[in-house]
């Protein structure tokens, strides 16, 4: 995919400012396409004297999170694991935490995967646990948990309830959790530079910061330990790049091979469970969670998947576009650096770039029709559009009568159809909306939309504007239509 030099320029001088203006001691970012990293930069010191680059190792923390859940849905798609199997399963100790209500079910692998296990946000609290042992989880929760909502009932980002997925993991693959990770996502994946300690880093490894009345001063980091499946992962720009590529190519007419299924990858980028408007105030669109993953929806642009992680002296953010494939991805070393804000930003920017040749509900249609069963149905919407288009010209005709007009509906139409509205009254406001708008009901359409497989809309020019044709399909193999709708469109004077 061609990116601009301009946007990239534009970019490159957003993350330089952050630097400047003591936002970060450093700042990295690098942009994606399904290809793979395309373009990258970065500025400040990060602590060797040089600026970062595509291969620098910062924490990545809760982007951690998408690796978690992919390798728990390694161990589902082998029958280790029942995502719906309560999380007392494999720890045994959460059945010491007394639950909301009499009637509340112990939170599942799923709840707590998609933030909805009923435990309250617990940042920062949880960025200081990663070190601690198995053991010590168990005693937090004999020592009982606080809810804030029923579970399975609401979100809620809860980095606990990851932790306890994270013993899942270790429970069912019979290996401790950063092991399973390496070995079943990781490894197979080439990600080499992406490992859970400072010790096994192959490239420079930058020093997490914190601004202390204008002075940076380092922060410790934190070994591996039973809250490493909430943030432990250390990465660099071209590895977690190469991640956001194949999760993004899930969602492609090729999606690449590898340890998590291109389905499951797509059911990991769905919009599982709302987050609520009060949790991401700031937010300009609908927002959801998944396995790991945010998802937004965008109404240009349509799904964007992302993940932000923040640790005592890092801050980073990944994020791609569903239907374009276009991605940034983004590390700073400063605690609440939120370098969140100008990776979507640049992600925004990119995508205002993109010609769009067609509307982002079009392209998810034409992209769906790779599916052959969703092709059966793009194949029988347009047959049922060059029938449509046929009865229109067969209604439009001056010796039609009306037994003639039900006949050729009726031809087209499922029996629904007359009865919404008499076959002869569909006629009249057809006749009619052809002489508001001067229409030629002979001619090629102007454009085309859809929203989904089964529905088409199109336009007919006219002298005096155009005239819209909608229809949509009932679920019979037929093809049959059970909508049909004609609009005229005066031209504005």
């Amino acid at each position: 995919m061609t990116v601009s030099p301009a946007v990239l320029a534009v970019i490159d001088a957003r993350f330089r400012s952050r630097v400047e203006d003591g936002t970060t001691p450093s700042s990295v970012w690098g942009v994606l396409d399904r290809s793979g990293l395309i373009a990258s930069g970065g500025h400040g010191d990060r602590g060797d004297g040089r600026a970062p680059d595509a291969d620098t190792v910062y924490r990545i923390a809760s982007c951690t999170k998408s690796f978690t859940a992919a390798t728990l849905l390694t161990l589902v798609a082998e029958g280790r694991v029942d995502l719906d199997s309560p999380v007392t399963d494999a720890v045994p100790a959460f059945a010491a935490v007394t639950l909301p209500s009499p009637d509340a079910p112990v939170p599942t692998l799923r709840m707590l995967l998609t933030m909805s296990g009923g435990l309250p946000t617990d940042d920062p609290w949880a960025d200081r646990q990663e070190s601690i042992t198995d053991d010590d989880l168990d005693a937090v929760l004999r020592g009982g948990l606080l809810f804030d909502s029923v579970p399975g009932t609401r979100f809620a980002y809860s980095n606990t309830g990851y932790a306890l997925i994270g013993r899942a993991i270790a429970h069912a693959a019979g290996v401790p959790y950063a092991q399973a990770v390496t070995e079943r996502v990781l490894t197979p994946l080439g990600l080499d530079a992406t490992v859970f300690s400072a010790a096994e880093a192959r490239g420079y490894v930058v020093t997490g910061q914190r601004d202390d009345d204008g002075s940076w001063t380092p922060q410790p980091m934190t070994g591996p330990g039973a809250f490493s499946a909430i943030g432990g992962l250390f990465s660099t720009v071209r590895d977690l790049a190469r991640w956001a590529r194949h999760l993004a190519s899930a969602s492609g007419a090729d999606p690449e091979p590898g340890p998590v299924t291109p389905a499951d990858r797509r059911a990991a980028q769905q919009a599982l469970r709302v987050v609520p408007p009060s949790v991401v105030p700031a937010a300009r669109r609908a927002t959801a969670y998944g396995f790991g993953l945010f998802v937004e929806q965008d109404p240009r642009y349509g799904e964007i998947v992302s993940h932000s992680g923040g640790y005592p002296g890092f801050s980073a953010h990944m994020r791609w576009s569903v239907e374009h494939g276009l991605g940034v991805v983004a590390f700073e070393n400063a605690t609440q650096a939120k370098v969140s804000a100008p990776a979507e930003r640049a992600l925004d920017e990119l995508l205002a770039d993109l010609p769009m040749d067609v509307d982002v509900e079009t392209a998810r249609v034409q992209r769906a029709a790779a599916v052959p069963g969703v092709r059966r149905t793009v194949d029988a919407v347009r047959a049922a559009r060059e029938a449509v288009s046929a009865l229109l010209r067969g209604w439009a005709a001056d010796d039609v009568d009306d037994a003639t007009v039900a006949a050729l509906g009726a031809a087209v139409c499922t029996p629904n159809v007359p009865m919404d509205r008499p076959w002869a009254a569909r006629r009249r406001a057809l006749l009619e909306a052809v002489r508001t708008v001067g229409a030629d009901l002979d001619a090629a359409p102007l454009e085309e939309r859809s929203t989904v497989p089964s529905q088409l809309r199109w336009w007919l020019p006219g002298t005096a504007g155009r005239l819209r044709v909608e229809i949509r399909l009932a679920p019979l193999a037929a093809g049959r239509v059970q909508t049909l709708l004609v609009t005229a469109e005066p031209t504005e004077r």
